[in-house]
């Protein structure tokens, strides 16, 4: 797509919904294989699934990212369709690793997409020596033709095998881990600044495991693009809500924002400034088994820094003094 074309209402659609675009693909691609087999063109699936069997462990073992597809055009209308940007408070010295928070998750992790995955918003200027990486749900890598294009815009699994080898495989690697998870996204309701965070400590232990700096982020305004439909906890729209996350790692949600016309409902997000604040880096001890006791210490430290970084910007983007960073 050249960059001086705009994205027409389909292109849009499809685009600013990835997730649910995986899961299309998914349910076409995985027949469509099959079929091909039986087919004069079955050379075409049998080769993809020998080099798929033989590349099955890339995914944990630093992955495959392209330049060329961080790159593409396309990511910056998605930027300027809101606009995304990202703002860097310290600086990230390329002789450490990193393992970065990544808050809230919202109901698409647009700031995260677009800033760590993609160079729409300059991350390799704004971080030199720095390789970011954004850890997802694991099943994404097992849907061809999806995990190749995942590796290749740096996304790598949010499994222990993968995570431990980006951070102790050289130094300038950033690991962003949604540390909410799909849960958080039920929470994910304008006006609202709860974050799934005090039980949620393994991150710390895998960043003390290595040495790796605790690194803090919230994206203002990912949480204002949707308006979603909040179910009772005992309705039976919850409940399928819970079985449809057992089946596909993640929660079937109600949302709506706005439509193809000026004041209709549709599935095209708000057009609303999405930033992510990058915090100052929380130096940690490398500590080959800590105790909990140690991972409670630094866990406590984080989420003081995290509530900092909210109060110190909450303002300037878009909330009001009395808005307090409520963790649960």
């Amino acid at each position: 797509m050249p960059c001086s074309k705009q994205p027409n209402h389909f292109q849009s659609l499809i685009l600013l919904h990835w997730p649910l675009s995986y899961l299309a693909i998914f349910w076409i691609l995985q027949p469509l294989f099959i079929y091909l087999l039986f087919t004069s063109l079955w050379p075409l699936p049998a080769f993809y699934f020998v080099w798929l069997f033989l590349d099955w462990k890339t995914p944990e073992q630093g992955g495959r990212r392209s330049a060329w597809v961080r790159n593409w055009c396309v990511w910056t209308h998605i930027r300027d369709y809101f606009p995304i940007t990202i703002l860097k408070t310290k600086d990230l010295p390329p002789q450490h690793n990193y393992l970065m928070g990544v808050h809230p998750h919202g109901l698409l992790t647009f700031g995260a997409f677009c800033n760590f995955c993609t160079e729409a918003t300059g991350f390799s200027k704004t971080f030199p020596g720095i390789t970011p990486h954004l850890a997802t749900l694991s099943w994404f890598f097992k849907i061809p033709l999806i995990r190749d294009y995942l590796m290749a815009k740096g996304v790598c699994s949010v499994s222990q095998p993968a995570i431990d080898y980006l951070l102790s495989h050289g130094t300038g690697n950033l690991v962003g881990i949604v540390v909410g998870g799909v849960g958080e996204a039920l929470q994910s309701v304008p006006n609202t600044t709860t974050l799934i965070l005090q039980k949620r400590k393994g991150f710390v232990r895998t960043a003390l495991q290595h040495g790796a700096h605790l690194v803090p982020t919230f994206t203002f305004g990912e949480t204002e693009v949707y308006d979603q439909v909040v179910f009772h906890q005992d309705s039976r729209m919850y409940k399928f809500q819970s079985f449809f996350r057992r089946i596909f790692g993640f929660y079937f949600c109600v949302f709506y924002g706005k439509g193809f016309r000026q004041g209709s409902l549709g599935l095209l997000p708000y057009s609303r400034p999405i930033v992510t604040v990058v915090g100052e880096p929380l130096p940690l001890p490398q500590i080959e088994k800590p105790s909990q006791e140690i991972v409670d210490k630094y866990h406590a430290l984080y989420m003081d820094a995290l509530h900092k970084l909210f109060d110190q910007h909450k303002t300037q983007y878009g909330c009001s003094d009395a808005q307090k960073l409520l963790f649960l």
